[in-house]
């Protein structure tokens, strides 16, 4: 995924409406048992260094298979094999030897001769990631194969991947969309139109594809991880439908024709989630099911650090932080969130658990605001309140109704927040050209390490790059740049609390908060579990009654 583009997507606006006659149209099919439906945005590409985005990869990754696989079950989240063991590592950590396991094997397609795929090999791998990191292709990924010296294949099923430097989450790269193997032939054949087509050694395999409308997998029974997986009762097809319209969405999915949404819209959240947390009975006694756990997300107001005021006036920023209603906040969002207290969410690795020093505390956001200059929250230069832009990328009504509730939590201090609604376009090249103020972004995890969230404040990354708010500090970089070099967890540990807490004094963002992920799913579909890394677990379901 892409680091940036993911995390973007967070704050876009929900896609246009399919036409009433799509939509009666999926409406009409009624259930079929042997088939998980579920909705999904438009995939724009099934080429694997192209799946920029959460939904591409989902789709990628029912056909294609990445070097390595997050375990589905395993929680804290841990590496698999997928269509390679477990690397061996060298003792200076620069080498990595990856071995395809028996049986992968590339499906039946035209481009191979008389239609027959092939058993993968090494030098598959050795080719799948030079695409990835040809700056010619232009993929989204290329980031991952940044610490990447060569690729060499040492047999037929033995590939050696060697470091320029050390890089202890690498690993963690090779379980994404953007490492999955790819044949040649079908690169070859299929020429610019390769993202149209899919020809993988994954577990399902693209059947249909009417674009932006539906996409259909059908089960690839010869897949040698059937056995391994021991799922008596695999789904035969898995459709993905694109309906934006989140309430048909909803009506699909009370009428059985979607097996599950991934989220409850803010609008239903009464309609299917009581006071006490819990399912509504009605929805329960008719065989619904809710799942909720945490997120490797975090959503942040950026601070533009070369704006002349906020960038040299940390005590403001503490103050920014502490006038923040982390519990109001959760409150207007269904006690969907969890109030962010630093830059990383739980569950990653490394994450700082001491208390925030600038939660919420409207008493101290006044008294840091005399320490800052602006007693009352008034400018003493004009006499008048401080006003500070905040940027938005969308003007819906939910956005009005964020923008208005901050703005009332710096009222209680003094201070005026002045909303700049801008189109999605503009509002990313105003942030990324540094021309805000304050702007609302989130990010989230690639994987579940402290390295994934903290480079988004290192001086390398400034903006254009991932440090949309270009933070600046010597000390946060250099503690950075220890744990990346350090050669034991312990010593790696250490430098990670020491960078959060450069940056939780620091206060570069609003430390917002961390959504919770909600699923409803009928009864009949068995084995779901939410996960932060959902691609390819559709082969882990167990089709019901």
């Amino acid at each position: 995924m892409s680091r940036i583009a993911i995390a973007l997507l967070l704050f876009v606006a929900a896609c246009a409406p399919e036409s009433g006659e799509q939509v009666r149209t999926a409406l009409s099919r009624g259930r079929d048992a042997t088939t998980h439906r579920r909705p999904l945005e438009r995939v724009a590409s099934m080429d694997p260094i192209h799946a920029s985005a959460v939904y591409d990869s989902r789709a990628v990754s029912l056909v294609y298979e990445p070097l390595l696989e997050v375990n589905y079950e395993a929680r804290p989240y841990r590496l698999k094999s997928g269509v390679c063991e477990l690397p061996l590592i060298s003792s200076n950590r620069l080498e990595y030897t990856f071995r395809l396991r028996d049986g992968v094997r590339f499906q039946d397609d035209p481009c191979f001769p008389d239609g027959k795929g092939r058993l993968a090999t090494a030098e598959d791998i050795v080719y799948s990631l030079a695409r990835l990191r040809d700056p010619k292709n232009a993929s989204s990924g290329m980031w991952t194969m940044d610490y990447v010296e060569g690729v060499k294949a040492i047999d037929t099923r033995t590939v050696t991947i060697t470091l320029k430097k050390p890089f202890h989450v690498f690993p963690w790269l090779m379980a994404m969309a953007y490492s999955a193997i790819v044949p040649h032939e079908a690169v070859e054949a299929y020429k610019e139109k390769f993202g149209l087509h899919a020809v993988g050694t994954g577990p399902y395999r693209l059947a249909e594809w009417w674009r932006n409308y539906r996409m259909i997998f059908t089960r690839d029974v010869g897949w040698r991880g059937w056995t391994e997986i021991a799922n008596p009762a695999p789904y035969e097809k898995i459709e993905y439908v694109v309906v934006g319209d989140l309430s048909t969405q909803w009506l699909m999915f009370l009428g059985k024709e979607l097996d599950c949404l991934g989220g409850v819209d803010r609008n239903n959240w009464d309609a299917v989630v009581g006071a006490d947390g819990k399912l509504v009975p009605s929805l329960a006694a008719q065989g619904v099911r809710l799942l909720s756990a945490p997120t490797l997300q975090v959503m942040y107001v950026g601070m533009n650090m070369d704006d002349p005021l906020l960038g040299k006036n940390k005590k403001l920023r503490q103050a920014l932080n502490c006038a923040f209603d982390a519990p109001a906040w959760k409150k207007f969002l269904n006690d969907r969130v969890e109030p962010a207290d630093g830059p990383l969410p739980p569950g990653v690795d490394g994450r700082l658990e001491t208390p925030f020093a600038y939660a919420f505390n409207v008493e101290k956001a006044k008294k840091l605001l005399v320490e800052a200059g602006f007693p009352g929250g008034i400018d003493p230069k004009t006499g008048k309140r401080l006003i500070l832009p905040i940027a938005l990328g969308r003007a819906d009504q939910g956005a009005r109704e964020e923008v208005e509730l901050l703005q009332g939590f710096y009222d209680r201090v003094g201070i005026r927040l002045e909303p700049q609604f801008m189109t999605w376009a503009a509002y990313l090249k105003a942030v990324s050209d540094g021309h805000t103020t304050l702007f609302m972004l989130g990010w989230v995890g690639d994987y579940p390490d402290a390295e994934n969230f903290l480079q988004l404040f290192h001086s390398k990354n400034c903006s254009p790059g991932a440090n949309h708010g270009n933070y600046r500090n010597p000390e946060f970089d250099k503690c950075y740049d220890e744990a990346m070099a350090a050669e034991t967890p312990e010593a790696r540990q250490a430098a990670w609390t020491r960078a959060q807490e450069i940056v939780r004094e620091d206060c570069p963002w609003i430390f917002f908060y961390y959504p919770k992920a909600y699923s409803i799913i009928w009864d009949h579909v068995g084995n779901y579990n939410l996960t932060d890394f959902p691609y390819g677990t559709e082969k882990y379901l167990r089709a019901g009654k």
